[in-house]
């Protein structure tokens, strides 16, 4: 069932380690068919080295198994909950990337200082708030993508296509597993970059007008970056 999602899932897991973005179990892909309801995601604390195509677990929206011999990660909820917060996202990644993590446990939101930044978001990426006890001790991952939501609340998650979880660590999205990695691909690098930023000096105001500029020709409704569709190269 859904092979070929399995084998999109199974591809953007491995490409998470062929970017460095993960560390030995420490991460987690999926994508989502929303005509079928299914996602597919990595099962759980099985070595990226180990995992199949086939080995990728089926789960419904209610977080109920539809195919698959392993369990699904333990952060499937959490992706649950982005998928039904976020119509627009067909894949979920989370990672624990060394940057980007830095950011997250220090609580602190990776600031727009640059157009290599504002290429991706359209602003700052934005930070949660800690879960309480309540929320740690009592459905924790489902918690998780709630803060998420939360934070979301009045942002655009197709303009931010990511966030950092105060304390945790990155989740980022797209229109597929392979988009999603490409954006957690770009939290990491863009956090790098502000970490060195910051360490060297006290950078001053990313202007509006180049923040407007670099978003807008990429993702804006006159957008002019990159080939039309059945362009040649």
């Amino acid at each position: 069932m859904l092979k070929d999602l399995k084998e999109q899932v199974w591809k953007a897991n491995l490409d998470l380690i062929k970017h460095g973005l993960v560390t030995l179990t420490w991460g987690n892909a999926s994508g989502l068919d929303r005509k079928k309801g299914v996602l597919a995601i990595k099962p759980s604390g099985v070595s990226y080295e180990d995992v199949r195509p086939a080995d990728m677990v089926l789960v419904d929206l209610e977080g109920e198994k539809v195919e698959g011999k392993l369990n699904p990660s333990s952060d499937t909820p959490a992706h649950l909950e982005l998928y039904k917060a976020f119509a627009g996202i067909g894949g979920v990644v989370h990672a624990h990337s060394e940057y980007a993590t830095m950011f997250a446990q220090a609580g602190r939101e990776i600031p727009c200082l640059g157009t290599t930044h504002a290429d991706i978001f359209y602003g700052a990426v934005p930070v949660t708030r800690l879960l309480t006890r309540a929320e740690v001790l009592i459905d924790y991952e489902r918690n998780t993508g709630r803060v998420i939501v939360e934070r979301f609340k009045s942002l655009d998650p197709a303009e931010r296509p990511g966030v950092l979880v105060a304390g945790h660590g990155p989740f980022s999205w797209g229109g597929t597993a392979a988009q999603a990695v490409e954006n957690s691909l770009a939290v990491e690098k863009i956090a790098k970059l502000a970490w060195g930023t910051l360490a060297l000096s006290a950078p001053p105001a990313f202007p509006r007008r180049l923040l407007d500029k670099h978003f807008l020709r990429k993702h804006g409704p006159g957008a002019y970056y990159g080939q039309k569709k059945g362009d040649k190269r």
